[in-house]
């Protein structure tokens, strides 16, 4: 028989490797389903190290000892995680009979102008409240399982402030750790990408952070010009679901358009649209590539291909974790490919 041509060889070895790869990601995954519980709180802790590094380091160079620094660092967050969530419900609630009512307006507008159509939307609104409570029964089932969810949220949170308060502390026995069980020779390498993809990861976290605050302040400052109650708390809104590529503007832009059209009609509310949508499109087009071009460098449409296999996988988390796993994956594979090119002398 004869031998295979070089090209078909190649080819034949680059398919087996990546069928190796898939399926151990797939038996990963798998097992990270399974161990949802203890796996997630730890992927959180160390985006939240990523982010909350600098603050960290500036606090233990500023001579605090390192349990107080990391124990600030993780009371700062809760203060300010805290204070943004108890801003937005408390802005919600107050402004939520508001905005049914103002649906229930538009509604009848639209059944003004179109006719048949619009007609069956008044309806709909207007026998929303029957469609309630005919669902309600259903929705009480499920009050029990939406209790243990709930709890269970609450305990990977606790989990991962814990953990993050760890990771901070002890960040510099973690690179003497994975030295100590490197295999043979490697400890080098090993630790060149570990550092190479937290790194990635913490540029991502400083890039997505700084282009949320700059999200926020913009369309706080113009739901403010606008009048619209309860504007800093959808600024803060808007800043922590920018975590949330794409998803997570759109909900925060919705949430704020609603509340204008609620208190101040559809002329502010349409206002308040225009300021959502030019900021959104300042991000896309001037925010996205300047600063996550310096900090990721990837390329929006494999942002978007992470973030819908991360969706697939595991639903928001998946939304949220898939662009820094992306992105340390990119470190790996760039710490490795400079590796192999660089002459072994200079290792």
């Amino acid at each position: 028989m004869l031998p295979l041509p070089e090209p078909v060889r190649r080819l034949a070895a680059w398919c087996v490797v990546l069928l190796l790869v898939a399926g151990v990601g797939w038996v990963g995954v798998q097992l990270c389903g399974e161990l949802r519980t203890a796996v997630t709180p730890v992927l959180l802790a160390l985006l939240g190290t990523a982010l909350l590094g600098p603050l960290y380091r500036r606090l233990v160079r500023a001579g605090v000892r390192a349990s107080v620094a990391a124990g600030l660092t993780c009371a700062a967050v809760v203060a300010v995680v805290g204070g943004a969530v108890y801003i937005v419900v408390a802005a919600l609630v107050d402004s939520g009979a508001e905005i049914i009512a103002s649906l229930r307006d538009a509604a009848k507008g639209v059944a003004r102008h179109f006719g048949a159509a619009g007609a069956g939307l008044d309806d709909l609104v207007a026998k929303a409240p029957e469609l309630l409570r005919r669902f309600g029964g259903t929705a009480v089932s499920n009050v029990v399982s939406g209790v243990g969810v709930v709890a269970e949220g609450v305990a990977m949170a606790v989990l991962a402030l814990l953990l993050v308060f760890f990771f901070l502390r002890d960040s510099h026995r973690a690179f003497v750790a994975l030295r100590a069980v490197a295999p043979g020779g490697s400890a080098d390498t090993l630790e060149a990408i570990a550092r190479r993809a937290f790194a990635a990861v913490e540029g991502f976290m400083r890039g997505t952070t700084f282009i949320a605050l700059i999200d926020a302040l913009c369309i706080t400052v113009g739901l403010l010009v606008l009048r619209v109650p309860g504007a800093i708390g959808l600024g803060a809104l808007v800043f922590v679901g920018a975590y949330i590529p794409y998803l997570g503007a759109f909900i925060s832009g919705a949430v704020a358009v609603l509340v204008a059209l609620a208190d101040r009609g559809l002329v502010i509310a349409l206002w308040a649209l225009g300021v959502v949508l030019a900021v959104q499109v300042l991000e896309g087009h001037v925010l996205q590539p300047v600063i996550q071009s310096r900090t990721v460098q990837m390329h929006p449409a494999v942002v978007l291909v992470a973030i819908t296999a991360g969706a697939s996988v595991a639903g928001i988390l998946g939304m949220l974790l898939a662009v820094p796993v992306t992105a340390a994956a990119f470190g790996v594979w760039a710490e490795l490919r400079d590796r192999r090119e660089q002459p072994p002398g200079d290792r």
